[in-house]
């Protein structure tokens, strides 16, 4: 088999295209030949060793691939040679062949594309545990995401217009903007031009009729935070998603008290370990929505698996729209 192997977490220009022998597996895990891997932000914080997991040096970093099982292990069952499936591993997915737990594995019907499966469990299962799970979401009720260009964004903007909300989208250019309200959103504000120093409140409480968002989606934090806090609805729901837009938020607790609002933690990694039935009715119902044409994600391109300091470079200079998706032939 061939990887990416990083053996220094000092940054993705550290990482080499190896041969490797060909991994066998445990009796609890099945071999997978990948098709395609996802790249996710986590993915560029773990080969930085910025991340909160710490993978054994050296690893193969790549979360979330999708491919075809081609060996079992001698205790697994429901599974079989051949099988098509989809892996959130936290590892390995950046090469021709990996070895999971089966029990990681998410059987695809025929007709889930593979390049969409690879880029489905992460953002999904996260946007609808955030939203629905977490979040409370109803229909009827309006939905700011912030970061709603990026994974994670659109498909909270699938997942809360599946479920009957209004979402207006918040991106950082134009561009962005616009592939927002193709997703379904109601309405889009450019946060480039519309600062949180400046007139982001305004715009805000404009597209809510003064009213305020009643579930704010949030991936980026930072600067942020505390003015759209500060424009949420009463009882309102602030989903802490991510951090990707720089330093961890504090935000001042006599606003939740003034609001009626809450603060609520999402991580969907600890939800699936922590709650495994009600994760598998989830992936389980987000897999029909797939299936139905109700949520599909929005891929930026595909690029071949060499591909991958490319891939990276397009990440941290945040010029993925959607999922980006490393294939191999």
């Amino acid at each position: 088999m061939q990887a990416w192997l990083c053996e220094n977490p000092i940054g993705e220009d550290a990482l080499t295209w190896q041969t490797l022998p060909e991994p066998q597996p445990g009796p609890k895990q099945v071999r997978i030949r990948i098709s395609a891997a996802s790249v996710n932000y986590p993915d560029l914080l773990i080969v930085k060793n910025e991340y909160q997991m710490k993978p054994e040096l050296p690893f193969v970093p790549g979360s979330e691939f999708a491919g075809e099982i081609e060996a079992l292990g001698s205790e697994v069952s429901g599974l079989q040679v051949g099988q098509r499936v989809a892996c959130l591993n936290g590892t390995g997915g950046f090469a021709t062949h990996a070895v999971v737990d089966a029990a990681l594995c998410m059987p695809l019907p025929d007709n889930f594309d593979l390049k969409d499966a690879a880029a489905f469990i992460m953002t999904y299962a996260t946007s609808y545990h955030a939203l629905i799970d977490r979040g409370s979401l109803q229909a009827g009720e309006t939905v700011l995401v912030l970061g709603a260009a990026g994974g994670v964004g659109t498909a909270a903007i699938q997942i809360a217009k599946a479920h009957g909300a209004r979402v207006i989208a918040a991106a950082s250019t134009d561009e962005k903007c616009q592939l927002c309200l193709d997703a379904g959103a109601d309405a889009a504000i450019n946060y480039s031009t519309h600062p949180p120093a400046g007139d982001w409140r305004d715009q805000i409480k404009v597209l809510t009729d003064g009213k305020g968002p009643d579930v704010v989606y949030d991936p980026v934090g930072g600067e942020w935070a505390e003015p759209t806090f500060r424009s949420i609805a009463w009882r309102g729901r602030y989903l802490v998603i991510g951090f990707a837009g720089g330093p961890i938020p504090k935000i001042p607790l006599n606003l939740p008290l003034l609001k009626g609002a809450s603060i609520v933690g999402v991580f969907w990694g600890a939800f699936a370990r922590g709650e495994p039935k009600a994760n598998a009715a989830m992936m389980q119902t987000l897999a029909q929505w797939y299936l139905q044409g109700k949520v599909k994600p929005i891929l930026d391109e595909s690029l071949p698996m060499s591909a991958l300091h490319q891939a990276y470079q397009r990440m941290a200079n945040r010029q993925v729209q959607g999922k980006l998706v490393l294939t191999n032939d």
